[in-house]
């Protein structure tokens, strides 16, 4: 079927040739008929990675395979959602033990981005909790990864970007819980000294994350709101809730309807946002209880919110630089304010010690942008790049839509090899908008 597609960003968009499919022989014949193509789950990635002229959708194969409730092991297809297996999991006292910002994404893409949470440092990436997987092959076979089997291909599998060959199956360990609620400390920072000292004085708490404003400049730089949390024990909740502490929350969901014109966001009105978004929390620290899905997904209960960047689409960034360069993170912050592009979501995290091998995270500080598109941008990221690496870091694949070749070799200490393992297990069948742009396997 072919489509028209993008992912969450809207840019770029790909005329496509969709390939759905719910069994393994149907896959199979559909990647042999196929010179090239990728992988694609439910498109909440934001660049670029699971578009090409031939998709491969896992949607519709997203079965649950087996469920052990004493050890708290999941096995399922790839295509299913986190939103499902939450669903699935938390009434029976289990919870995923790592998780993105939103829900609404497929194990394989967990997989394939390696995805990270608010307890990277604690708890690191989803891979590190993957027990074993399936993946299909350039010849369509089936070859059972883990990290004791065929080591090579499962540890360039996570976070690889679906290179490596299609996910078809996962198996992982969850997260035991009590509730279904997050007990949650709030704590307003002045400037970013003050928000970098909350993150080590709080390094105990297992979720941290904090939104920051990137626009505001003077004794202000950096203000930010640090949120903390921990997963509330049964006699944490008041009397009422202790009849069903493991019940699902009732979520309501707000649609975004229509496109924003590209005009509405500008520098002024991102910093009456950032204004009214810091000083609504009157209290320095607030202590209270809230349901899992407003902290780890509060843009879930947005349909669409993505349409607030205007038809152009927007672009997500995210750099991680090493913990020893806070230099980098005043300067990066600072070219960022003085050049005036805007951004509503800005959030910062702390990473912990990764020996991933092509995954993403490092030990350092974190940061995530939301800028929308337009033609000034891409050189404004060209050159936040090269700030980037002149400090040791590197950008998130999964986000990313524009950045040159250069910038993945010089960044990931592991490209070359990376490379080699694509090669021996993709003899050029799998490929995508990012590969081809930045020249993988090189």
């Amino acid at each position: 079927m072919r489509t028209r597609i993008a992912n969450w960003g809207n840019y770029p968009i790909e005329d496509t040739d969709e390939r759905n499919f719910s069994l393994l022989r149907e896959l199979k014949e559909k990647l042999l008929t196929a010179d090239e193509g990728i992988a694609r789950g439910n498109g909440r990635c934001y660049g670029d990675a699971s578009l090409a002229p031939v998709v491969f959708s896992t949607l519709h194969f997203s079965k649950i395979l087996g469920f052990d409730p004493e050890e708290g092991i999941l096995d399922c297809e790839s295509g299913l959602t986190l939103d499902a297996i939450l669903e699935f999991i938390v009434p029976k006292g289990w919870f995923l033990p790592v998780t993105p910002g939103t829900k609404f994404i497929t194990v394989g893409g967990a997989v394939a981005s390696d995805v990270h949470g608010k307890n990277h440092h604690v708890d690191g990436c989803f891979c590190r909790h993957v027990l074993d997987m399936d993946i299909m092959d350039a010849r369509g076979e089936i070859i059972k990864t883990s990290p004791t089997e065929y080591p090579d291909l499962f540890n360039a599998t996570a976070g690889g970007m679906g290179l490596t060959g299609i996910i078809t199956r996962v198996r992982f360990r969850l997260k035991k819980i009590e509730t279904s609620f997050i007990s949650q400390k709030k704590i307003k920072a002045r400037n970013l000294d003050e928000i970098i000292d909350l993150f080590e004085k709080y390094n105990n708490y297992t979720y941290s994350v904090a939104w920051i404003d990137c626009l505001k400049g003077g004794n202000g730089f950096g203000r930010s709101i640090l949120m903390l949390g921990e997963h509330a024990k049964k006699d944490e909740l008041p009397e009422k809730l202790r009849k069903d502490p493991l019940a699902l929350p009732k979520t309501r969901s707000l649609n975004f309807p229509f496109y924003l014109p590209s005009f509405i966001l500008n520098r002024f009105t991102v910093s009456a946002f950032n204004f009214l978004f810091y000083n609504k929390m009157f209290s320095r620290e607030v202590n209270n209880l809230i349901s899992y899905e407003p902290f780890f997904y509060p843009l879930d209960a947005i349909t669409n919110w993505n349409r607030g960047y205007g038809r152009k689409g927007f672009l997500q960034y995210q750099f991680v630089i090493p913990m020893d360069r806070k230099d980098g993170l005043v300067n990066i912050l600072n070219r960022i304010r003085e050049n005036g592009h805007a951004s509503f979501l800005a959030v910062l995290k702390v990473f912990g010690e990764d020996d991933s091998f092509i995954s993403f995270p490092m030990k350092g500080f974190t940061m995530a942008m939301d800028f929308p598109v337009s033609d000034s941008l891409f050189p404004f990221l060209d050159e936040l790049d090269k700030m980037v690496l002149e400090y040791g870091g590197r950008i998130y694949l999964s986000k990313d839509a524009r950045m040159k070749p250069s910038m993945f070799t010089e960044g990931y200490p592991n490209a070359s090899a990376f490379n080699e393992v694509v090669r021996k297990y993709n003899p050029g069948r799998f490929s995508s908008g990012l590969s081809k742009r930045l020249q993988l396997p090189a």
